[in-house]
């Protein structure tokens, strides 16, 4: 095998947790005997820092050719007064757009030794295995109009939520096959009691099931779903829905595991895809060898898995996930009484020891 991936490290941690995951990319590289190429770029804030805008043409070019993308994070404080279309953010936007990224998945499974490091009691949240699938390219983050207008009595926000069949159809059947590898079980989160956009996605959900008679599936409002989550997650196998909807659910389901700095992701389309933890840029610890690498190095076995095709070399780096934490291996997010302490780049030195 031989891959070009592209490196987007971005703001904040994510300096500092992707190096731990390419760590663990080149090793999989030399141990499974393949070739893999990394190609840093500039993106989010040290892009607008850099060169004036968030995502450059030079970086957009890179991710277009590679194989793949490997994202760290984006955004902080310090440019939040800019303009809506020039902030970090807007380069997450842009490649999931030019790169025709329309599902994230993002898995949330508890690890039987952070059971303690959960807020939730142990009956809970012990077995927890979901995946939510996420529309990403559509929705109010995307619909038009958008804006912010001056009227007689102020100011105006406007965003509008937009879905078509196609949309609705194609993230629809990402979910349905993702079960079939599961348990064969789908729940849709819409909110079609009060959204016209959700009344179609509901109905377009359950015209494409009919292709798949071998998955089981239900129908959840968003309201309710946020509920379910807390008071008995083990009832989820796949979760599909919305840009908006998915952003929150996800994060919400992250928590169950014990910390957000858990949690990888895959956004997948046409071509390339990109692989990211689901934490944002952490600013407030950036810097301090604090941060958890475990999610960045999970998005890395995703990569490997989904986009290269190298179940073996993810199932590897997975084990050596595993592995560490039995040790006792803890970041600070995770900690709990007998736990060893360790930073970023100790935790990624022993990921990388136990995969070797």
């Amino acid at each position: 095998m031989k891959a070009q991936i592209a490196v987007l490290a971005g703001d904040g941690v994510g300096k500092e947790i992707v190096p731990e995951a390419v760590k663990l990319l080149q090793a999989a590289a030399e141990k499974f005997g393949h070739t893999l190429t990394f190609v840093p770029a500039l993106v989010g804030g040290s892009a607008i820092d850099a060169v004036g805008v968030p995502l450059p043409d030079e970086t957009l070019a890179l991710a277009k050719s590679s194989d793949a993308v490997l994202l760290g994070a984006v955004g902080g404080p310090k440019w939040e007064g800019l303009d809506y279309k020039i902030r970090p953010e807007r380069a997450l936007l842009g490649l999931r757009e030019q790169l025709g990224l329309f599902a994230n998945l993002r898995p949330a499974k508890l690890y039987p030794m952070l059971s303690d490091a959960s807020t939730l009691k142990r009956e809970v949240i012990e077995g927890i295995d979901l995946l939510v699938v996420r529309e990403l390219t559509g929705g109010i983050y995307f619909g038009k109009p958008k804006g912010i207008e001056k009227t007689q009595e102020g100011e105006r926000g406007i965003n509008t939520e937009v879905y078509t069949t196609q949309e609705i159809q194609r993230i629809a059947k990402v979910a349905f096959e993702a079960a079939r590898k599961r348990r064969r079980k789908v729940t849709s989160v819409d909110k079609a009691n009060v959204l016209e956009s959700s009344e179609l996605w509901r109905r377009v959900v359950i015209e494409v099931q009919r292709g798949y008679p071998d998955v089981e599936l239900s129908h959840m409002y968003v309201d309710n779903c946020a509920m379910q989550l807390i008071r008995n997650p083990k009832q989820f196998d796949v979760l599909v829905t919305s840009n908006l909807f998915g952003d929150i659910l996800s994060d919400e389901a992250a928590m169950l595991t014990g910390s957000i700095g858990m949690l990888p992701s895959a956004s997948i389309g046409v071509k390339a895809g990109m692989y990211e933890p689901i934490h944002g840029s952490a600013p407030d610890i950036a810097g301090k060898n604090v941060a958890n690498p475990i999610a960045t190095i999970a998005s890395a076995a995703m990569l490997l898995s989904y986009q290269l095709r190298l179940d073996r070399e993810a199932e590897a780096i997975e084990q050596a996930i595993r592995k560490t934490l039995e040790q006792g291996y803890r970041t600070k997010d995770i900690q709990s009484p007998g736990s060893r302490l360790v930073g970023t780049v100790e935790m990624g030195d022993a990921i990388l020891n136990n995969f070797r």
